[in-house]
């Protein structure tokens, strides 16, 4: 890999890394913290490539993009931001990015894409509607897990596209806002969007006023795989009859149509037209670590609207990531909002937290069961009484590495008690090695006071 490339991030590790990397892949690197430098390298016509953060202190890197390719038609930017959200990987396409990456990022991922940015010519831009859509707007689509980023990139790609697209999740992930974002964000942006249901379609000029509705933009059939073979048929037809001025069509579909379709339960010709391109939207179990975001996102949305300022304590906010979330983000919505206002301090407490999810149970430390009872059994009566609490729903993914944390939390706690906090004799009293303890005691954040103990 080699080129001239364009570094432009307020924070000073990043700068280096990329740097250090960059260099050692045989590139020539400029790297600065300012937009104002970066223009003007720029517009002295240096670099091959720029890779430039969003927020910088002297302004907003999105909104250069344009001026960048007036000035350096074909210069490739790859946009890195630690605003994950949908949003900021829309503005990103609409401005024409070459690429974009959420913060924090994979090293080795960045440098392959950047080696693609110096070998691929630039796209021609895309034209862009110049409508009214407000990309700040208040979706509950956020989150950094790698399954969002990709759902982010897809939608960006296939939204200024004339395929029709399938968005597929279980209830209450937010297929309609993806829909919606879909529509908003694209050069339809300007005309109706129509959401389409079973009575919509009743009668014989049904379809005809639906498309007399959507004048061009887009139409949502919201959970197609419900609809009866009458309306299915309608909406067979409807399509056929679409010319040039069409509008973009969606559906959303809780259900897999392949096993309704397989059942006899759906049209194969329906499932052909409308699957041209899927949007698969994952479950809050898919994204545990994006529960904190989205719970910060819902406190931060209901002070904005009038309710108290709350915060969620450690104990909760562990409760709420640890909860399977049947109804997803809609479920977590909810039960934030009753947090607000059922809270008594500012701080959420974990009680509180059980007593809105219904006494779901926590990751609790394992403790002895009955006078005799061995270790095995209190852990295997802990964790039958953890999976029957979850309803019949799988706990959340990672279940073996947090049953392990919460075994090992008190077990080093106590060993460090009964030693008086040596952590020399705690290791060999554990039977590992000093700096296997070491790292322990700061990955599982455990508080070591030495003290003399009388033994």
């Amino acid at each position: 890999m080699d080129g001239t490339i364009l570094v432009a991030d307020d924070d000073r590790t990043i700068r280096t890394v990329l740097t250090q990397a960059l260099t050692r892949a045989g590139c020539k690197v400029h790297a600065t913290s300012s937009l104002v430098t970066l223009m003007r390298w720029v517009d002295e016509g240096k670099g091959d490539l720029v890779i430039s953060d969003v927020i910088m202190p002297d302004g907003n890197g999105l909104e250069q993009l344009p001026e960048i390719a007036a000035k350096r038609p074909g210069l490739p930017v790859i946009v890195i931001s630690a605003q994950n959200t949908i949003m900021t990987a829309i503005q990103a396409a609409e401005a024409d990015a070459y690429d974009y990456l959420p913060k924090p990022f994979d090293l080795p991922d960045l440098m392959k894409r950047a080696a693609r940015a110096l070998d691929v010519k630039r796209r021609a831009p895309v034209a862009r509607a110049t409508g009214d859509a407000d990309p700040s707007g208040d979706l509950p689509l956020v989150g950094r897990t790698p399954a969002m980023q990709g759902l982010y990139r897809l939608v960006a790609r296939v939204m200024n596209t004339t395929m029709p697209v399938l968005i597929t999740g279980e209830s209450g992930t937010g297929k309609s806002l993806i829909a919606r974002a879909i529509h908003d964000f694209s050069d339809r942006r300007n005309l109706p969007f129509v959401t389409v249901s079973a009575q919509d379609l009743e009668g014989m000029d049904g379809p005809n006023a639906v498309l007399a509705r959507a004048k061009g933009g887009s139409i949502l059939f919201d959970e197609i795989g419900d609809l009866d073979d009458l309306a299915q048929a309608k909406i067979v037809r409807m399509l056929d009859s679409l010319d040039s001025n069409a509008p973009r069509i969606m559906a959303t579909s809780q259900g897999n149509l392949t096993d309704l379709m397989e059942a006899g339960a759906f049209r194969q010709d329906l499932f052909y037209r409308i699957g041209g391109v899927t949007v698969a939207v994952p479950s809050l179990r898919e994204r545990v670590d994006d529960i904190p975001l989205l719970a910060e996102h819902f406190l931060t949305k209901a002070e904005r609207e009038g309710a108290p300022a709350r915060r969620l304590s450690d104990g909760a906010m562990q409760l709420i990531r640890t909860y399977s979330w049947p109804g997803n983000v809609r479920q977590l919505e909810n039960a934030i909002k009753r947090l607000v206002f059922t809270a008594t301090e500012d701080a959420v407490a974990q009680s509180e937290v059980e007593v809105v999810l219904g006494n779901q149970p926590e990751m609790e430390p394992l403790r002895r069961g009955g006078e005799g009872d061995k270790l095995s059994a209190s852990v295997a009566k802990h964790l039958q009484r953890y999976f029957d609490l979850h309803g019949g729903v799988l706990p959340p993914p990672g279940l073996y590495n947090r049953i392990l944390r919460e075994v090992e939390a008190p077990l080093i706690e106590i060993s460090l008690d009964a030693t008086g906090g040596n952590q020399a004799k705690c290791a060999d009293l554990l039977g590992i090695n000093r700096n296997t303890l070491r790292k322990k005691i700061t990955d599982l954040d455990i508080r070591v006071t030495r003290r003399r103990k009388l033994m």
